[in-house]
């Protein structure tokens, strides 16, 4: 079992109970490899401190939600440099028009150049934009060739199990596809083919405090695992309800059943059922759900929140942690990369 996250900020509720708790379990049952995707981050260009930082940052959250090193691999990608040599030969295999075709290179590379998006437009036109727009700015080819990258990091480690969430159930897909065309191209039987898994049941949609979608760093509308106290309740406080129900039994609006969702990730069966009996005979009052709420995320995230202040001080611990990672994962990719090698023929005399 494999799965990374990109260096690009803190680790949010999200995180949490879309992965992490699960990764958590699933250490006592499966070969876990768990990785910070700093060279992803790299398509952003972020400040070298920053990313550094960040990489700090996701490790200790990690360690401090409860990834355990006696029991995972748990490593950052830069520190395997066989990584960085497979996804050269690799994408020897990769056409730039399918590269091109992912949802999420479309609308990343829109974003960077300011191109607003349209839902009728083909493949063809939304590529030229792309290619011959002259806004000034460039998409970087790390942007493009990211699936490459993360298949990358699955076929090197001959992960078979890869959680992903739904936005990139299509890079999993052309990783499979990676995997097929290299193993038909050399008339071999490489690469196994991984496949999404979702240890624990069903996967877990958290709901951000914005009325809309799922929480997200670049949504804006997060609590994360570090927050403060005061700037948690703060968040709570501040999130998008509606006027309220003016009958009985009413539907909720988008807003009112987020945080429905994430009491009930977070609190008592007793409480949520407290307040949504509240809600169907029109007696709720918003300000009292949402206190409840940031209590009950306290209670969650106040651990992991101390966990992280003492592991960030713990440098020794850190160098101990990742140096232990990256020689157990350089040691799976380096088998893996030499055999490639030689595959394709790139052997010594």
């Amino acid at each position: 079992m494999l799965s990374g996250i990109r260096s690009t900020g803190n680790l949010h509720l999200g995180n949490y109970y879309g992965a992490l708790r699960k990764f958590v379990a699933a250490q006592d049952h499966f070969d876990c490899n768990f990785f910070i995707a700093d060279l992803h981050s790299l398509t952003t260009n972020p400040d070298p401190d920053a990313l550094h930082a960040n990489v700090k940052s996701i490790l200790a959250e990690y360690l401090a939600a409860g990834l355990d090193p006696e029991k995972s691999t748990i490593f950052i990608q830069s520190d395997v440099p066989e990584i960085s040599e497979m996804y050269l030969l690799l994408n020897m295999h990769v056409g730039i028009g399918e590269l091109m075709r992912t949802v999420s290179f479309k609308d990343k590379a829109r974003k960077m150049l300011g191109i607003a998006p349209s839902d009728s437009e083909s493949d063809e036109e939304i590529e030229k934009q792309i290619v011959g727009n002259d806004t000034g700015k460039r998409v970087n080819a790390g942007l493009l060739t990211y699936p490459t990258l993360m298949a990358v990091d699955i076929l090197i480690q001959k992960a078979t199990k890869v959680p992903v969430g739904k936005d990139q159930l299509q890079h999993l897909e052309l990783t499979r596809r990676f995997a097929r065309r290299f193993n038909s191209f050399y008339g071999v039987d490489f690469f196994p083919e991984p496949t999404d898994f979702s240890f624990g049941g069903a996967p877990v949609k958290v709901p951000g405090l914005d009325g809309s979608g799922k929480m997200g760093k670049s949504e804006g509308n997060c609590i994360y695992l570090i927050d403060e106290p005061k700037a948690l309740r703060k968040k709570v406080m501040r999130a998008v309800t509606d006027e309220g129900p003016t009958a009985p039994n009413s539907p909720m609006s988008q807003p009112v059943e987020n945080l429905f969702s994430l009491l009930e990730l977070t609190s008592t069966p007793e409480v949520a059922t407290q307040f949504r009996n509240a809600y169907n005979d029109c007696s709720i009052r918003y300000g009292d759900l949402k206190k409840q709420l940031a209590e009950d995320i306290l209670a969650v995230t106040t651990p992991i929140r101390e966990r992280v202040a003492d592991i960030m001080a713990d440098e020794e611990y850190l160098r101990k942690v990742v140096a232990r990672g990256a020689e157990k994962a350089r040691e799976r990719a380096a088998r893996t990369l030499a055999d490639m090698r030689q595959i394709m023929g790139i052997r010594k005399f």
